[in-house]
């Protein structure tokens, strides 16, 4: 059984999500997903919408991911690929070559992001709808 392993905050779910673990899960039998807790985000000047209870019961729910497992740093993934038997390690292109270093362990693949659609784009988009909103 071929094993894959990618990481992520999935705060805003949106169809690029979707493809990004549809895509993933064909290189594999099994997709694990590694989901960015609250603690974890805030280290990194994130603040989520939602907590990462919710975030990790929706992807679980979905039918490409097999297992969901917590994000707490940056350094876990060595572990994480051990501990889980991962053969593959997934990332989005935009983090093209950041993981490389992960190939002595497994295979790393980045896959091209689906254009027109980010997390960040959207929350921009409700931001501006929002402020819209107040000037009337």
């Amino acid at each position: 059984m071929k094993k894959v392993l990618t990481y992520g905050t999935y705060d805003l779910l949106h169809y690029g999500h979707f493809r990004l673990l549809k895509r993933a899960k064909e290189l594999g039998d099994h997709l694990t997903v590694a989901i960015s807790t609250d603690e974890f985000n805030l280290t990194k000047g994130k603040k989520c919408l939602q907590p990462y209870k919710h975030r990790a019961e929706i992807i679980k729910a979905i039918r490409y991911v097999d297992e969901v497992i917590p994000e707490n740093n940056w350094d876990q993934k060595n572990d994480d690929i051990r501990k889980h038997n991962i053969d593959i390690f997934v990332m989005g292109c935009d983090w093209e070559g950041k993981f490389d270093f992960l190939k002595e362990y497994c295979e790393v693949v980045y896959l091209k992001r689906t254009p027109d659609i980010s997390t960040t784009k959207l929350k921009k988009h409700i931001n501006a709808t929002k402020n819209h909103q107040n000037d009337y």
